[in-house]
Parts: structure tokens; C-alpha cells; sequence
């Protein structure tokens, strides 16, 4: 029997589900400050790009520990909604703005950005061509910094294999990624892998619940089911075959 992917459900329903969570995929506000710390030249004329932000976890950090203005992007309404009431609350609205818009079709001057920022969701567009899209709206000697979907070895068992070319087909190992970087014109900075905490406490665990309170929300909805038990079955690989694979931050300078 062919196994279902994420691909498969609706977009909306895959948002109603995680915008209720801080988080939409693995990270943590100390990987992201690491990752910041390989970005010279920081300053309050600095301009961040955010893009596939989500909710903004990630962007709040960005945010409180530079004194950047940030455009963070996200396809769905409900996280920019939601990323601008937080931002509100913190008392960053005068430098953080999230819009509504697509990554492959990016509403920005060309060299406008000094740093572009995507954690966990370049694998949407792709990794070669994300890097090659975005760069133009990078200004010259202006950084990129993303987390993508990382083979940690050459061989790795049938069953996780194919569950990662289905989920994300251009999935290749760490230093592919990083020649596919010096061929999109960066030079590369780091890469370094993001530790299990950032799936399992960060990802994972604060799933659970929202997981029970969906499903009782949407009772007898086969699709909705069908998502859940997906979700169960992401968390049972990781905890089976995490050696293999896990997000890797790439930092680049475009050149």
C-alpha cells in the first residue's frame, strides 16, 4: 500500500492544526542565535527577510537579539496573524511586520535585504532553487541562513529513504548541500546540525496534546485522522532512524 504524505492533505487543515503550536517545525531560539552568531556586520539599519516564518517563533528571536527591521512572510494568514499580535506584545511592532505571501513569488526590490532568514521551510520551494530565487533581493556580501532536511550519511535504511523522497525529493547529504551553495554563488559560512531536542521537545512533544484536541474537534473525519496518525509516524521514524537524517543549518555569503 503506497504511504500518504503531507502533500496530500489540505494546506488549510495542515495550518488550523499547527498555528495553535509555537512552533511549526524543529528549531529552538538557541539554534537560532547560534546561526546569528556566524552573521557580521549586524546593526539597527540591518533589514531581515523572514521567509515560510510560520507563527515567528524564530522571528521573535531574530528580533529581540538584533535591533534589525524584519519583513516576515508566510503564506498563510493565520500565522501572520498571529505573529503580529505577538510581536505587539512584545513591543517590537515598529520593527518587526509579518505580510502575507509566497516564497517563489517574493514582493521585494531587488538588493534589499541584508540577511535572508527560512527556518524550515526552503524544502517548499526547494533548496537549490530557494537559494537562487532569493539571492537577487540579498544586497552584495548579504547573508542567507536556512535549515533544510539533511542526510547525515551516505547510506541509510530503505524505509526512512523513502520516506524522505517522498516528503522532500531534492533531500541529499551535507556536503551536496554545501557544493549546491558555492554553485548558487555563496560562499559558505557554517552548516552545523540542529540537536534532537530541537525535534523531540521542541517539535514532537508540544504535538501530543494539539494532536488528542484535533481530533476530537474534527471527530469521525477520516482525513483528519489520517494527518494525525502521519504525524505519529514522522515522530515513530525520528525515534527509530534519527542517526540518519535531521535539519541542518546552511549559512552563506552571497558573493
Amino acid at each position: 500500500m503506497e504511504e500518504i504524505t503531507i502533500h496530500e492533505f489540505d494546506f488549510a487543515l495542515i495550518n488550523e492544526f499547527f498555528t495553535e503550536l509555537d512552533r511549526q517545525g524543529p528549531g529552538s531560539p538557541e539554534e537560532t542565535i547560534r546561526a546569528l552568531g556566524f552573521i557580521d556586520n549586524l546593526s539597527n539599519k540591518t533589514k531581515i527577510a523572514d521567509l515560510g516564518c510560520g507563527t515567528g517563533a524564530q522571528t521573535m528571536v531574530l528580533a529581540q537579539n538584533t535591533e534589525a527591521t524584519i519583513t516576515a512572510l508566510d503564506l498563510y494568514a493565520g500565522s501572520i496573524e498571529k505573529l503580529n499580535v505577538t510581536a505587539g506584545k512584545f513591543g517590537l511592532q515598529n520593527r518587526v511586520k509579518g505580510i502575507v505571501g509566497s516564497m517563489d513569488n517574493l514582493p521585494f526590490q531587488n538588493d534589499e535585504f541584508d540577511l535572508i532568514w527560512s527556518e524550515g521551510a526552503i524544502a517548499n520551494i526547494g533548496f537549490e532553487k530557494g537559494l537562487n530565487h532569493w539571492k537577487r533581493f540579498l544586497k552584495k556580501d548579504g547573508y542567507i541562513a536556512v535549515t533544510y532536511e539533511s542526510w547525515f550519511t551516505d547510506e541509510r535504511p530503505a524505509e526512512i529513504e523513502k520516506w524522505w523522497l517522498d516528503a522532500v525529493p531534492e533531500i541529499s547529504t551535507i556536503g551536496h548541500n554545501i557544493s549546491i551553495m558555492q554553485k548558487t554563488g555563496y560562499i559558505p559560512v557554517a552548516a552545523f546540525t540542529l540537536p534532537e531536542t530541537c525535534w523531540i521537545d521542541n517539535y514532537f512533544i508540544p504535538q501530543k496534546a494539539r494532536q488528542e484536541e484535533f481530533l476530537k474537534k474534527h471527530a469521525g473525519n477520516k482525513t483528519v485522522e489520517d494527518l494525525i496518525a502521519l504525524m505519529k509516524r514522522e515522530a515513530d521514524l525520528y525515534s527509530k532512524y534519527k542517526q540518519y537524517y535531521g535539519y541542518v543549518f546552511y549559512i552563506g555569503k552571497k558573493m
